[in-house]
């Protein structure tokens, strides 16, 4: 044990050795950082460090001879360590370990930013699709073995999912039928077509516009949660907790927010539906003079079953994508609440991005089998 744990540690430069002494600790150490500041440094010379007076030494006292050693190498000097106990010189190899950065090859030049973001998106497609692959394989388990479904959890989801988002969905979708049938007004007021404002509502709503706007909420609102939970749970190592009692994590986190916004995102958009065309009456009722009734039989006339069914019928395909991308989000947070927010966001984005792509998709196909 050093005599005096405290002494203020010491450094003097003779002609081809550095001699070391004192306590070189992180509470003695203030002076001579501003020493080292000021020393002269050799150019292209063989030094000795000589440890023998140092009395006790820790981290930041290896950390500082690491950077004297450092400089002296930037000017082409070398320094040997001479007189050093053997812990000593094992902390100085881990903290020289830990501060190196292993510098670029000089052959080669820095992967282009665009390869760099395409292997990323490859490799978070692949991801995605293993997760939907397993996800699948679950709810087939699931259909399979009745009893392991937690019916409590699907029907509280479908609640939270479900029914605390009809006020905002049945807002925005008599606010969006307003807004198609006054834009359509003013044209078909130019050539006296009042009438037809029911079709133009009819097929915009419920075809194309009910389906993809009642998603889009679903993705911020819903698809948001299921990231920010889940990602909670991994923060916390709840998630690591289930897999070491043997609970599938998918079985539990996944399966009941799949089969519960299955349920209801088609019974969201048929609401959709609905307050689109009250919209859509309203509106024709006050700028065309076009009443309830004859509003209602001319949708009658112009819509058909299968137009009905093929805004309804997206609507699961979209359900699928965002607690999918929802959840599989949440699984990739890596313990921090940064990383929380970060998952949350980007399953915002890709769900959204997603859903768009996956109707996009839908409009080219029926057209081509005419439908």
């Amino acid at each position: 044990m050093p005599e005096s744990p405290h002494e203020t540690a010491a450094l003097r430069f003779d002609t081809d050795v550095v001699r070391c002494s004192g306590c070189w600790c992180l509470g003695t150490l203030a002076p001579l950082r501003r020493e080292l500041e000021r020393l002269p440094v050799p150019d292209g010379q063989t030094l000795a460090v000589d440890g023998a007076a140092i009395t006790a030494m820790d981290s930041a006292g290896v950390w500082l001879l690491l950077q004297l050693i450092r400089r002296f190498e930037a000017a082409g000097s070398r320094l040997e360590l001479r007189d050093f106990r053997p812990e000593w010189r094992k902390l100085l190899e881990i903290v020289s370990a830990s501060l190196a950065v292993p510098a670029p090859s000089p052959g080669k030049s820095r992967t282009p930013y665009w390869l760099e973001r395409t292997e990323y998106l490859g490799e978070e497609m692949i991801g995605l699709v293993a997760f939907l692959g397993e996800s699948v394989r679950s709810l087939l388990h699931g259909i399979r073995h009745p009893g392991r479904i937690r019916w409590q959890e699907i029907y509280d989801d479908m609640y939270e999912t479900g029914v605390r988002a009809l006020p905002i969905v049945g807002l925005l979708s008599f606010l969006m039928g307003v807004v198609i049938a006054y834009q359509g007004a003013v044209q078909l007021r130019i050539y006296g077509a009042n009438i037809y404002i029911a079709d133009l509502v009819g097929y915009s709503m419920l075809r194309e516009l009910a389906p993809l706007l009642t998603a889009i909420l679903i993705c911020g609102r819903t698809g948001s949660a299921y990231a920010a939970k889940i990602g909670t749970m991994k923060v916390r190592e709840e998630i690591d907790a289930l897999e070491t009692i043997g609970i599938p994590p998918v079985e539990l986190l996944v399966q009941p927010k799949v089969l519960s916004l299955l349920v209801v995102l088609p019974l969201i958009t048929i609401y959709s539906d609905v307050l689109a065309i009250f919209g859509g009456m309203v509106m024709a009722s006050t700028s065309l003079g076009i009443g309830f009734n004859a509003f209602l039989e001319r949708l009658e006339e112009a819509i058909t079953y299968a137009t009905f069914m093929i805004g309804v019928g997206k609507a699961p395909v979209f359900a699928v994508i965002i607690a999918v991308v929802g959840c599989y989000q949440g699984f990739q947070v890596s313990g921090s609440a940064q990383s929380v927010g970060h998952h949350t966001t980007i399953s915002v984005v890709q769900s959204i991005f997603l859903v768009i792509i996956v109707d996009a998709m839908f409009s080219v196909l029926f057209s081509i089998i005419g439908v």
